[in-house]
């Protein structure tokens, strides 16, 4: 029989040092080259013309369906479910008893009783969980491309069209006018001679769609888009660019979830197996909680306050009734000091002493869940949860969550760069010695086209 994950933490001890010294590294983005052109130029294409995401690889996503499938969701989420109807998405993030998120995924209402989730694993394998020994629901899971052993043989392809010419490349592809969709709002489109499922969105922080369909469909749908592209000055996105884009967008895409504690979660992580995500994920950074539940982050933590209504029953309802009342951190983009990042890399030359851990380009994300100091005057005032570099920008950048009392931007702050003593025996982390980087507080989104056009619908639509 498969160990579970609660017989994984009992015999582990310490649940911290489990997950900062698991052998893994960050998530990966397969099925794609690294780079197509080069990540400076592919970062550039989305801000400037226009990219093609290829996100049929890296995401789990799970089908629910049956007479059931909306209530059953509805009293999972945090989101409210008024007005939810065929052809609308939204982020749905389910919360645990206590309160504590367990992840975000984007679900799509596709037909009457059918609805899809896409995103990382943990929220699919929560609402597994639930589901089980419902008669009134059905859910199938599709596992991502790294963690399966057919990986040629997805349910869906899912691309995303993005970018100040997005509408050129899918009035060329469709031979149509672009349609006039609100945000996280679908219709169908032919492309290729194919028939896809397109939903507005706008993931780098510019207009764009989401593309999705039957796997078997995927190259038509593809060779249509890139030819379509062609003179519009699209460029294809290779998996190293692709985790840099949420820099400039504003969303954090690695909480942790909150289930390694609590009596009410004993059945569920009894359920999940040594095999899940939960106990192989890996977390890494300057942070270093005396508990495991330092890590365990609210929605207001992560910007979804907007997405709490207590218009319906759920799981966390109760936890979150108290913690609405605050105090809450907010999330913020901190803009590292050119000349302190400067530093940090000329620290990797020379010989005779621990070098700065090394900070790679575009994303400097070196476990699937970063956690990085963030002070003020030598006390811990938030964390860090995602780095890397904008071409865009010419920054680097990183997402955190820190105190109201530094929130405002301008703030000056320090980041703390490298895990303690030597560093943890992850494969991504060599022996290092830590270092104070200087930072600003900014605003969130960083982008002043996602700020502007990007973040205010996805924060009262998508909610």
């Amino acid at each position: 029989m498969t160990q579970s994950l609660q017989s994984l933490l009992d015999g582990a001890g310490d649940i911290v040092e489990l997950l900062r010294n698991q052998q893994v590294g960050p998530n990966v983005y397969p099925g794609v080259p690294a780079e197509f052109s080069n990540w400076r130029d592919e970062q550039r294409a989305w801000a400037e013309t226009c990219v093609l995401f290829n996100q049929s690889y890296h995401m789990a996503e799970l089908m629910v369906e049956g007479p059931g499938a909306f209530e059953f969701l509805n009293g999972l989420g945090i989101n409210s479910f008024k007005g939810f109807t065929v052809n609308k998405a939204k982020q749905f993030v389910p919360v645990t008893h206590y309160g504590h998120v367990i992840g975000d995924v984007i679900l799509f209402y596709l037909a009457e009783d059918t609805f899809n989730l896409v995103g990382r694993a943990p929220t699919l394998n929560w609402l597994m969980f639930h589901g089980e020994g419902r008669s009134d629901v059905t859910l199938t899971y599709d596992e991502r491309t790294a963690a399966r052993p057919d990986p040629e043989n997805r349910r869906h392809y899912r691309y995303q069209v993005q970018g100040p010419n997005s509408n050129q490349v899918i009035e060329a592809a469709t031979g149509k006018p672009a349609p006039d969709l609100k945000f996280f709002n679908m219709c169908w489109m032919e492309i290729g001679g194919k028939q896809v499922h397109a939903l507005r969105h706008g993931m780098a922080g510019q207009p764009g769609y989401e593309l999705m369909g039957p796997w078997g469909d995927r190259d038509a749908v593809h060779t249509a888009l890139v030819e379509a592209g062609i003179k519009f000055g699209m460029a294809l996105v290779g998996g190293r660019t692709y985790s840099s884009n949420t820099l400039e967008s504003g969303w954090i895409p690695s909480p942790l979830p909150g289930i390694y504690t609590g009596e009410l979660l004993r059945p569920y992580r009894e359920w999940l197996s040594a095999n899940h995500y939960e106990a192989r994920c890996s977390i890494g950074g300057s942070y270093v909680p005396d508990s495991v539940e330092g890590y365990y982050l609210t929605p207001w933590d992560l910007g979804y306050g907007p997405f709490v209504k207590f218009d319906h029953d759920f799981i966390g309802r109760e936890a979150l009734e108290k913690i609405a009342a605050g105090p809450h951190r907010r999330k913020v983009t901190i803009a590292l000091d050119n000349a302190s990042v400067s530093e940090a890399i000329y620290g990797q030359f020379g010989k005779g002493e621990l070098r700065p851990k090394y900070m790679e380009f575009p994303s400097a994300v070196y476990s699937m869940h970063p956690f990085d100091r963030v002070e003020k005057d030598g006390e811990l005032v938030g964390l860090s949860t995602w780095i890397g570099y904008t071409a865009n920008e010419g920054k680097m950048l990183t997402l955190a969550i820190v105190d109201e009392a530094v929130a405002e931007p301008g703030t000056e702050i320090d980041f703390i760069w490298g895990e303690p003593d030597g560093g943890t025996s992850k494969p991504t982390v060599e022996k290092h010695r830590q270092i104070t980087i200087k930072g600003v507080v900014a605003a969130v989104p960083y982008s002043e086209v996602a700020r502007t056009n990007y973040a205010p619908s996805w924060r009262t639509k998508a909610a």
